[in-house]
């Protein structure tokens, strides 16, 4: 018998899908659902609503519910110290010509994707090892690499970055800085 708040015969909707139809069995955890055209389905019990008469609960808003409960939810960054400012950096330079031996074969797109992926990678163990300061080195070129950083580093929270110092990298360098509060 299943410990689910469902019981065979209830009527239910997919969360992520536009299927309604009724509960045939229950296998622990797992709800056969057989639906309005007559075919059964699989489900886990987190993956359903109970559709009842006199609720009317969409598909769309179902989702909206789960993705605001799915959301992180904000943590509070802390101003980096004088003495933190001045850390030493990890620099990652994606020239491709430094990340591969050839580029035999390769768009600009999937040279484009393959950079991003070493950042993207790089960025992310700098945020595991709590390194603070990243330089990726991008070069000038058309700047497509520089924008598509820019995409990339927004998809985190807690990240700033801005362009390197100009002596020292010219105007291909991005400095990423990585805000980390002391109990995380």
């Amino acid at each position: 018998m299943s410990n689910t708040k469902f019981k065979i015969g209830d009527k239910v909707e997919v969360l992520d899908e536009n299927i309604t139809g009724y509960v045939d069995d229950l296998v622990g955890e797992t709800v056969i659902v057989i639906t309005e055209d007559g075919f059964p389905l699989s489900y886990q019990a987190d993956e359903l609503l109970l559709k009842k008469e006199g609720i009317k609960v969409s598909n769309y808003e179902a989702s909206m519910v789960k993705k605001e409960k799915d959301r992180p939810s904000k943590k509070r960054t802390s101003t980096p110290k004088p003495k933190q400012r001045n850390a030493p950096k990890m620099e990652v330079d994606l020239h491709v010509h430094q990340l591969i031996k050839s580029t035999r074969g390769m768009s600009k797109f999937d040279i484009v994707n393959l950079q991003l992926d070493t950042a993207k990678r790089q960025l992310e163990f700098a945020i595991q090892r709590r390194i603070q300061k990243i330089v990726f080195i991008h070069g000038v070129g058309e700047g497509i690499l520089k924008e598509e950083l820019g995409y990339l580093f927004r998809k985190y929270e807690g990240i700033d970055w801005y362009d390197a110092d100009y002596q020292k990298y010219g105007m291909g360098a991005t400095e990423v800085y990585i805000c980390q509060s002391a109990n995380s």
